[in-house]
C-alpha cells in the first residue's frame, strides 16, 4: 500500500503540474488586441499618411504604472496601433508608406512575473500588420535620418488620455501643472516635442492631435459595437440598481452595483467616476462622493458608465429609492421627459444642432402650452428650461462619446452618419434644489438616429415595475418603505435570482 500510494501521488503531482502548464500556455496573456484587426489599424495609418504628406508622425505609447494597476495604452496609440506594451514609439513615414513600432527587448523577469508581452520582431509583424517592428533603441537613429532629411514631424501636442480621462480634463491638469509655481512640470507630449526638437534641429513640428481627432469623429462598424456593448453594460447597471434600490442604502452601495458588472463583462475600468447622487445631492450634476445615506422619497440620479476595449458610453437614469414616484416627482419627471423626447424626436442626419435645436423648441412649446401644471414652481422652472435651451447658440446638442466619455472634439456643420454623441439637457428647479438629467448614446444613421440605450427605461410605469423585480443582490425584496436589514438581519439566500 505505500508503495502504490506513492506512486499514486507522484502521478497526481505529474498531472497538476502538467495541468496548470496546459492552463497557462492556454490562458497566457494575449499579445494582441481582439478589438479591431491589424486591417482597421492599417487603413487609420493609411489616413494618416494621406492627411501628412511627406511628412512623419511620431506618437509615445504610455508608460508602466508606477502602482500595481493593469496597463493601458493610451488613446492615440491604440487607435492607430492596437499594442498594449508600455513606453512603445510608433513612426509614421507618409513618404514611405510604412510604419515602424519601436518596443522595449524582451524582459524575462517581468515575463516570469506577469506573462509574456509583445517584443520586437517578426511574430509582432505579423501581429499587428505594421511594416517593422525595431528595439526601442533604434529610434534614436530613426530620429536623426529624419532630421538630416529635414522633414516635417507630426506630433501630438495634448497630454495623452488614459483610463476615465477626457480632452478636456488632460488639457486642464497639463496646465495647472504648469502653471502651479510649487510644480512646473511640463506633460509628457510637451517634453517629447522638446527632446525631439533638441536631438533633431531641422525639423518643422506641427500638431498630430487635429488630424486624429477628425478620423475619431466618425466611427467604424467596430467602434460602434464596442460602445453598443459598452452602453449595454452600463445599462444592465443602471437596470440593477434599480432593482436593488432600498432606503437606507448608501449612494456607495448602489455605485457598487455598477463597479461589480462592469467587472463581471470584462470591463478594464471605469469611463468616469460614478455620479450616484441622491436628494439634493444631484443639484451638483458631478456629485461623486457618494457618502449620503438614501432617505425614503428621495430621488437617485445614476450615471456611470464602463471603460470597455478602449471604448466608453455614457447613460443616466433617475428613479425614486422607494420604487414609487410621488405626485410631484412624478409631475416634474413627467414634464422633463416630454421636452427631453422632443429634443431626442428632433435629430436627424446631415442636419445642423442648431436647426434640430430650433424643431426641438417648437415642440416643448406646443407641450408646455398643453400641459397642465399642478405647481406653480414647476411652470416657471420649465418654462426657464425652454428658453434657455431655445436660446442657446452652439451647434451642439450634446457631447461626442467614444475612446473618451467626452471624446475629442473637431469641426462639422452638420451631424453626419457614424457619429455617436449624447444627449443630456439640464433642468434646475433652485427653490428646491431639485435636478433632473437623463442621457442616451445616440448614434446618427443613413436614416436618422438608433438610440443604443433605449433599453433602459425612463417612462414611470416601467421604471417603477423594474423596480418591483427582485435585486441580484437580494433572496427576496424587501419592504421599501424601511431600511434594507443589516448583515446580522439578513436571512439566508435561498433560490436567489441569478447574477446578470
Amino acid at each position: 500500500m505505500k508503495a502504490a500510494t506513492g506512486t499514486i501521488r507522484i502521478t497526481l503531482a505529474l498531472s497538476i503540474a502538467i495541468g496548470l502548464l496546459c492552463g497557462w500556455i492556454g490562458h497566457a496573456n494575449p499579445l494582441f488586441t481582439d478589438a479591431f484587426t491589424p486591417e482597421e489599424f492599417a487603413a487609420r495609418r493609411a489616413r494618416v499618411m494621406e492627411a501628412i504628406g511627406d511628412g512623419v508622425a511620431v506618437l509615445q505609447g504610455a508608460t508602466e504604472y508606477p502602482a500595481y494597476v493593469k496597463f493601458r495604452q493610451n488613446n492615440q496609440f491604440f487607435y492607430l496601433t492596437g499594442i498594449e506594451v508600455p513606453r512603445a514609439i510608433l513612426v509614421i513615414d507618409g513618404k514611405t508608406k510604412q510604419s515602424t513600432a519601436y518596443l522595449p527587448p524582451r524582459n524575462e523577469r517581468n515575463e516570469r512575473s506577469e506573462g509574456p508581452v509583445m517584443v520586437p520582431g517578426d511574430e509582432a509583424v505579423k501581429l499587428t500588420g505594421l511594416e517593422r517592428v525595431l528595439d526601442r533603441e533604434a529610434f534614436g537613429a530613426a530620429l536623426k535620418e529624419i532630421n538630416l532629411q529635414g522633414r516635417t514631424v507630426y506630433l501630438p501636442h495634448r497630454a495623452e488620455a488614459l483610463g476615465a480621462a477626457t480632452p478636456g480634463a488632460v488639457e486642464g491638469h497639463a496646465t495647472a501643472s504648469l502653471e502651479d509655481p510649487w510644480d512646473g512640470r511640463l506633460s509628457r507630449e510637451a517634453t517629447f516635442i522638446t527632446r525631439v526638437r533638441t536631438m533633431a534641429p531641422g525639423v518643422t513640428v506641427k500638431n498630430l492631435d487635429p488630424v486624429l481627432d477628425a478620423m475619431r469623429l466618425i466611427k467604424s462598424p467596430r467602434e460602434i459595437a464596442l460602445i453598443r456593448e459598452a452602453t449595454r453594460i452600463a445599462g444592465v447597471a443602471i437596470m440593477e440598481a434599480m432593482r436593488a434600490a432600498r432606503p437606507g442604502q448608501y449612494e456607495y452601495e448602489l455605485e457598487a452595483i455598477g463597479d461589480y458588472i462592469y467587472k463581471k463583462h470584462n470591463s478594464q475600468g471605469i469611463a468616469y467616476f460614478g455620479l450616484v447622487a441622491s436628494g439634493t445631492n444631484a443639484f451638483w450634476p458631478h456629485y461623486h462622493a457618494a457618502q449620503k445615506q438614501i432617505a425614503a422619497g428621495e430621488m437617485v440620479l445614476y450615471d456611470y458608465a464602463p471603460d470597455y476595449k478602449y471604448y466608453t458610453s455614457d447613460v443616466t437614469r433617475m428613479f425614486p429609492i422607494s420604487g414609487k414616484f410621488t405626485a410631484e416627482q412624478r409631475e416634474l419627471y413627467t414634464v422633463y421627459l416630454r421636452l427631453y423626447q422632443a429634443l431626442m424626436t428632433s435629430i436627424k442626419p446631415n442636419t445642423s444642432g442648431r436647426d434640430i435645436r430650433a424643431e426641438a423648441g417648437r415642440k416643448m412649446d406646443a407641450f408646455v402650452a398643453g400641459f397642465t401644471f399642478t405647481h406653480a414652481k414647476h411652470r416657471e422652472a420649465t418654462e426657464r428650461f425652454v428658453k434657455r435651451f431655445k436660446s442657446g447658440n452652439s451647434n451642439s446638442i450634446g457631447h461626442w462619446v467614444g475612446m473618451e466619455v467626452h471624446d475629442v472634439e473637431a469641426p462639422y456643420e452638420v451631424y453626419t452618419p457614424g457619429m455617436v454623441l449624447t444627449i443630456e439637457p439640464q433642468f434646475f428647479l433652485d427653490v428646491d434644489r431639485t435636478y433632473v438629467r437623463l442621457e442616451d448614446v445616440i448614434l446618427i444613421t443613413d436614416t436618422g438616429y438608433e438610440n443604443l440605450s433605449s433599453f433602459v427605461p425612463v417612462e414611470i410605469d416601467a421604471i417603477e415595475k423594474l423596480m418591483a423585480e427582485q435585486g441580484f443582490d437580494e433572496p427576496k425584496p424587501a419592504p421599501r418603505s424601511a431600511p434594507r436589514p443589516t448583515a446580522k438581519q439578513q436571512p439566508q439566500k435561498e433560490n436567489a435570482r441569478p447574477t446578470p
